[in-house]
């Protein structure tokens, strides 16, 4: 061995010996967390705060400050041990806001969402029950029983499915819905019963690990105090929620949904028409082009049919991408006439509009992409 290689092999192991204590320390602290939500669980307080979680990554900055350690270094690294924690509660219990287990059935349940919210609600305690294509049969026996149903099918088969509950479920029964189009399937359930009936989107795919930091929004639509419990036990489940008008929040999500999906079609197209192959792209792309290209690529790996019921959930919908591609049409004209200024004009345009929100955007990304190339680049 090398007198150089004599001199580096100490601190080597010194690193080598820190990073197993670093382990050790992770794990001991991963076991005093266990025990901490064990007793939450039991005294029936959120296993997530995000107040809490906010102060401490404060608390945790300042400390690596004095310490002489980036404190945005340290706040990643809180936050993934923090992360890590979330993830080992999704396999464990969770508080329960109710006296009394209720009885919740899912229409649907052995779909993707389905299935994550059936586990969650058995984690908690409640008593569940799942209705899919061969099982109809069931509800009949269920019925007097059940405290909620909760519709989880796709987008066009949701107003059909309420339709067949019409009249077999009992007054006191909270109806709810997992659409991510509201107005429709609210005033189907409206129709079909006269008990306390909630519109509920869940922003997020059923891939996640638990609902923590995930987003609830509830629509009102009748009686619903009645359905006030199961908006505390989203909040125990660390979810955020918020109340929206259907017409509002479907006036969003037609933009959030219906458009972003149907670009991302039209740039997934005309990457195939010219054989501009991802992989190929990915060794002349930038940082910012490759997480765009991400954003686009994640689509595809999932179901057609779930994007197409969502791109053509409704005429409100359809309308607003016929109005995009006219409002195309007007933009293609600067390229045909080799306007420059009037490029220019309209992006500025677009710059006063967004206004402060595109600081916050270009911070945001930045971050998005510095991790991103950190990891995959």
């Amino acid at each position: 061995m090398s007198h150089r290689h004599k001199e580096l092999e100490s601190p080597r192991k010194r690193i080598d010996e820190i990073d197993e204590q670093i382990l050790d320390l992770l794990s001991e602290r991963g076991d005093i967390v266990r025990d901490v939500i064990k007793r939450k669980v039991e005294n029936q307080l959120p296993v997530f705060v995000p107040a809490r979680e906010e102060e401490k990554t404060e608390a945790f900055k300042k400390l690596a400050r004095t310490k002489g350690i980036d404190p945005d270094w340290a706040e990643d690294f809180l936050r993934m041990i923090m992360t890590a924690s979330r993830a080992t509660q999704s396999q464990e219990t969770f508080p329960i806001a109710t006296d009394k287990p209720k009885h919740i059935l899912l229409i649907g349940g052995e779909g993707g969402m389905g299935k994550l919210y059936k586990r969650m609600a058995d984690q908690t305690g409640h008593i569940t029950y799942s209705i899919d294509k061969s099982n109809w049969y069931e509800l009949e026996e269920w019925a007097p029983k059940l405290d909620m149903v909760i519709v989880t099918v796709p987008i066009n088969v949701t107003e059909s499915v309420i339709e067949r509950l019409s009249g077999r479920l009992k007054k006191e029964t909270i109806l709810a819905d997992f659409t991510s189009n509201k107005s429709n399937p609210i005033d189907a359930m409206l129709k079909a019963h006269e008990g306390p009936v909630v519109g509920l989107h869940p922003m997020h795919g059923p891939d996640v690990q638990n609902l923590s930091k995930q987003l609830m929004v509830f629509c009102d639509a009748r009686d619903r105090n009645k359905a006030s419990w199961f908006k505390d036990q989203c909040e125990l489940w660390g979810m955020r929620v918020i109340e929206a008008d259907p017409e509002k929040h479907d006036h969003v999500m037609h933009l959030v949904q219906g458009l972003r999906h149907f670009v991302a079609l039209l740039h997934g197209s005309f990457m195939e028409e010219y054989d501009l192959k991802p992989a190929d792209m990915l060794d002349y792309s930038s940082p910012i082009y490759r997480a765009e290209l991400m954003m686009t690529g994640r689509i595809f790996a999932q179901d057609a049919e779930l994007y197409a019921d969502i791109v053509f959930a409704n005429k409100e919908r359809r309308d607003l991408l016929i109005k995009f591609f006219d409002h195309h049409k007007k933009l293609a004209t600067l390229v045909e006439e080799n306007d420059r200024e009037g490029f220019i004009k309209e992006f500025e345009g677009v710059t006063d509009f967004f206004g402060k929100f595109a600081t916050q955007a270009l911070e945001e990304s930045g971050y998005l992409i510095n991790r991103l190339a950190d990891r995959f680049a």
